[in-house]
Parts: structure tokens; sequence; C-alpha cells
């Protein structure tokens, strides 16, 4: 059983009642993330979200970490390009502690200067980490490609000089802006009786005061092309894609038996011709990034240096060949069956329940059940996949970033042809 209501100012309380669980998955959400902030501010999100576990008014970082292991509670948060979200789980005798520890820290956090220092440290040493690591490095130099010029073709871990210019006051001016009531759900998932939720949780949410609207976003343009990062590592790194359909598009339900399809599982037509059947790579795939009004489908592989073109080109045949209706009905169900696994699958999760409960209220202003979302799929035909990969992989829409000890003129483009 599921509940939604609405306070005075705004704030949106969620949840969904299991019985049969002996725990309870509770989020604090926000929908804000990367996509909010200006080029100067680039990385506050992120900061915001690390910075909420640094101490309170009246608990210091330890004393938070203590306290939340002290209850057996799984704690964490994490930005996203279009919402943050600060989350735990714990048995249902410990929610009130958890309660109290949660409103606490996103309510009072004391942002104080000296953490603000150590902690911006750490994420300093954390964008250079994916620096260093090439097979993520690629997908932020893919989004600063694919969406040039827009906050979301940059780093949600912002930049070393946009990281070192935040300060207490530019956390307290955006989050004036963005924390506002209309932007903050509290979704719960577990034991949990909605009006014991509200009775946590009311009060306090209440009292978040509203802000003058901000901007609203704009939609990012699509860029293809070509970037070629030259880098002195053991594999080469590629990234292409084009444009896929948005959160709310029912055509994103054909978007994603064409992930399934192409290289989002092991037999993929991808991860077999290029992993299994000629050992090209270890690492190859296919991934889905959606957002309120754009979306992105993607190839990701790393292979050798003697490798690339040949791995290119068999990126491009397995596309062409989908585009061309080298596709059945029976590759169809196979794909709609391990999606639609993956959905009940994680319905048995309070955590997973949690998250579906805030995004599907961000993204439609209401509860979408299991059996909607599987009899949309169900309704996806071979002519709708077709369709969506002619849409997505065209002439000079699609952009590839390759990262590696390799130049742009040693790569044949014909793999951009479709």
């Amino acid at each position: 059983m599921h509940h939604k209501t609405v306070l005075k100012n705004g704030v949106t309380i969620l949840s969904e009642k299991l019985e049969h669980f002996r725990s309870v998955s509770l989020g604090i959400w926000v929908n804000a993330g990367s996509r909010e902030e200006k080029a100067q501010e680039n990385g506050i999100s992120h900061f915001i979200e690390h910075m909420i576990f640094k101490g309170t008014q009246s608990r210091n970082s330890l004393e938070i970490a203590k306290q939340l292991d002290a209850i057996g509670g799984l704690s964490n948060a994490f930005t996203g390009k279009e919402t943050t979200c600060f989350h735990s789980r714990v048995l249902d005798k410990h929610f009130s502690n958890l309660a109290d520890i949660l409103l606490d820290i996103f309510l009072n956090s004391a942002f104080d200067p000296g953490e603000m220092d150590r902690e911006r440290q750490v994420i300093l040493q954390e964008i250079n980490m994916v620096e260093d690591t090439p097979d993520e490095h690629v997908h932020v130099l893919f989004s600063h490609l694919f969406w040039m010029n827009h906050p979301l073709g940059r780093s949600i871990l912002g930049t070393g000089e946009s990281v070192a210019g935040i300060d207490k006051e530019t956390i307290h001016h955006y989050i004036k802006r963005f924390y506002t009531p209309d932007r903050i759900i509290l979704s719960a998932a577990g034991n949990i009786d909605h009006d014991a939720l509200l009775g946590y949780f009311q009060p306090l949410f209440e009292s978040i005061e509203s802000a003058p609207e901000t901007d609203p976003r704009t939609m990012p343009d699509i860029h293809g092309g070509v970037l070629c990062h030259y880098k002195e590592t053991e594999q080469i790194h590629i990234c292409l894609g084009g444009k896929a359909p948005h959160l709310s598009s029912d055509l994103r339900f054909a978007g994603a038996i064409l992930n399934t399809i192409l290289g989002g599982s092991m037999s993929s037509r991808l991860f077999q011709e290029i992993r299994e059947k000629r050992g090209l790579a270890y690492s190859v795939y296919s991934f889905l990034s959606a957002y309120i009004d754009t979306g992105l489908l993607g190839v990701y592989v790393g292979t050798g240096p003697k490798e690339v073109n040949s791995v290119l080109e068999l990126i491009n045949k397995e596309i062409r060949g989908i585009q061309k209706g080298e596709l059945s009905e029976s590759d169809l169900a196979e794909a709609r069956e391990h999606l639609i696994g993956g959905i009940l699958l994680g319905s048995e999760s309070p955590d997973s329940r949690m998250m579906r409960l805030a995004k599907n209220e961000y993204v439609f202003g209401r509860y979408v059940d299991f059996d909607e979302m599987v009899a949309k799929l169900e309704k996806v035909t071979v002519e709708d996949v077709i369709a969506i990969a002619k849409e997505t992989f065209q002439d000079q829409a699609v952009s590839l970033v390759v990262l590696g000890p390799v130049n742009e003129e040693d790569l044949d483009l014909g793999c951009l042809n479709f």
C-alpha cells in the first residue's frame, strides 16, 4: 500500500508499507543536481552531499558516524545530474533514531569552514582518481562533447578550479535557491506506517521556507563529432553514442529493449561479437542515460591499440544490422523478459522501492506500479526498436570519444556512417 501527502509548503512525503519486511529504507531527495549549477559553482551539489555528514550544531562528524553504526544503519548519499539523495536503511525498531539523525543532518548541517577545507581535499582526490581511471574518464569527456556548453555536459564532481572556489557562503546561497519545499521529497519503503512517517517529519519539514522561483532548465543541444584524447594508457577506451528517449517518453521502453539487445546483457550482440567470438575486449557494453527532457544511448569498449578500428567497425556493423531489420520476435521476447526480470527482482528490495517512489513522483507526479511498466514493455514491437536505432544513430548526430595512445588520423571514422 502506497501513500502520498503534500505538506502546506509543498514538501512531498511518500511511503509504501511492506509488512513482511523487518527494515525501512528512507530517502530525502532534492530535485536539483549538477544540471542546476552555474559553471563557476560546478561540483557544489556533490560538495553539499559530502558535507551533509560532516557535522551539525549538535553532532560532529564522528558522532553522526557512530550513531548510524550503532543502529546498524546502511547510510549513503549520491548526486546525479538532476537529483541529490540522502538515504539509509535500518531495522524497523531503529527508525525513530534514524529519523532524528537524518532530520538533523539535512536541516542543520553546520558547513564548518575547517571541515569544508578537509573535505575539499577529499573531493580533489576523487577528481584525480577519475582522471586516472580511463574507463571512467572517457565518459566524462564524452558528456563534454555530447552536451557541449550545457550543464549536463559538466562533471558532477566539478573541476579543481570550481571546487576550490566553493565556500560556506556559496553553499548557503545554493541551498536557499534549490533546497526548497517544492523540490523536496521524503520517500520511505518497508515496515513503516504513513501516519508515523508524518509524525516524525511533518513538523520540521513544514517549517522549510519557500524561495523565489529559479530559472527553468534549458534543453541541451546534441553535438555530433569526434574527440581524440591522447594519453599513454595500455588500452584504447571508446565511447560512442547518440540521442535517446527522455525519462517520460513511452519510447523509452523501446530504447531499453534496444540497449539490452545491443550491449546491455551477456548475450547482447556487442558482447558476443567483440568479447566472446573475437576476444577483442574484456569490458564492452551499451548504456542508457535518461533525463527529464533528453537522453543518451551509448556504447563503451576498452580494447588494444591495434584493435581499435576493428572494434569501431564491429560496433557500426551491429548497429546498422538492427537498423536494417536484422531483429526477430525471439530477440525481442528475450530482451523483454530480461528487463521484466530485472524490474520484478528489484521489487523485492526496499531500497529499490523507495527510489522508485521518489523518481516516479519527480517524473510523472504519481505512483507507477510494476504491472504498468511490464505492460508498456509488452507493447513494444520489432518495428519500434528498429525505429529507435535509426533515430539514435544518424549521420552527423553521433559523438565519438577515444582516449588512449592514438591520434584522430589513425581512426577509421567510417564507423560514424549509419
